[in-house]
C-alpha cells in the first residue's frame, strides 16, 4: 500500500494533489502543531497585478501550542467575503469559471469556525472533482506517535503501508535506514510543475489550484501529472 500525508493546507498547489494522485491512502495530518506564515491558511491566486495571497485569519491567543485541529479562524474579520470577491473579480472569464463558481460560492458565503474543517471540506471536493480516487483520512482519527521521521514511520507501520512518499523536503529529516529497516519503502516527490492556460498575461507558477481548474476544467488532472512520475512508476520501481 502506497501512503502519503501532509498537514492541511488552504487552497493547495498542484504538487499537493500530485503527491496524493500518486498513492492509495492520504492522511489529513491534523495532529501536528500549527506554524504560522505556512501555507496552512493561505495561498496564491493570479489577478491582473500578479499573484496575491489570501491567507483566511485564524484566532492568535495561544495558537503556537495548538495542534492544527484546534486552530480557530478569526471570524471578527471579513476575510471570506473578500477571498470570494477577489476570486470572482479575477476568474470570472476564465473558460470553466461557472462550471465550479456554485462550490466556492457556498463555502464562502458559510461561517466556518475550525481551518482544518474548512480545508479538509474543499479538499474532499477538490479530489472529487479532479477525479483522484485515493482515500482520504484523518490523522485526529488515529494515535500516531514520535516526531518527525519517527511520527511518520509509527503511521506508515500502523496503517501497514509498504511504501511512503515524502515531498521533496522529506530528505532533510527522514530517516531512511529506519524505515528500510521496518520494511517501508521511503521516495521523494521531485514535482515539474506543467504550463497550462492562464488569464492575466505572462505565465506565473505555483497557484492555487482555483487557478488551474477555472482555466483547464475537466483537463486538470492530466495536466498536474504531465512530465511526471505516475502510480505505475511506483510499481515498476521507476521513482527513486
Amino acid at each position: 500500500m502506497i501512503l502519503t500525508a501532509h498537514q492541511p493546507v488552504y487552497l493547495p498547489w498542484l504538487g499537493l494533489f500530485h503527491k496524493i494522485a500518486l498513492s492509495d491512502r492520504f492522511i489529513f495530518f491534523d495532529q501536528v502543531q500549527y506554524v504560522p506564515k505556512d501555507w496552512i491558511n493561505r495561498n496564491q491566486v493570479k489577478t491582473l497585478q500578479g499573484s496575491i495571497m489570501l491567507t483566511a485569519p485564524v484566532l492568535r491567543k495561544g495558537y503556537l501550542e495548538k495542534k492544527i485541529s484546534e486552530i480557530e479562524i478569526n471570524n471578527d474579520v471579513p476575510w471570506a467575503r473578500k477571498h470570494w470577491k477577489t476570486i470572482l473579480l479575477n476568474y470570472k472569464k476564465a473558460p470553466y469559471f461557472k462550471q465550479y463558481a456554485d462550490f466556492f460560492e457556498d463555502v464562502f458565503g458559510r461561517q466556518w469556525c475550525l481551518l482544518a474543517d474548512l480545508n479538509f471540506h474543499m479538499l474532499r471536493w477538490f479530489l472529487s472533482t479532479l477525479g483522484i480516487e485515493t482515500i482520504l483520512e484523518k490523522a485526529s482519527d488515529y494515535n500516531f506517535q514520535g516526531v518527525k521521521s519517527d511520527l511518520v514511520l509509527d503511521m506508515c507501520l500502523k496503517l501497514g503501508a509498504d511504501i511512503y512518499i515524502f515531498g521533496a523536503l522529506g530528505r532533510d529529516y527522514a530517516d531512511v535506514e529506519a524505515f528500510l529497516k521496518a520494511g517501508v519503502k521511503p521516495l521523494f516527490q521531485s514535482y515539474k510543475h506543467p504550463f497550462y492556460r492562464q488569464l492575466h498575461g505572462k505565465f506565473l507558477p505555483n497557484m492555487s489550484i482555483l487557478d488551474l481548474l477555472f482555466n483547464e476544467g475537466p483537463s486538470s488532472l492530466d495536466i498536474i501529472m504531465s512530465e511526471n512520475i505516475n502510480k505505475n512508476d511506483i510499481l515498476t520501481s521507476k521513482f527513486n
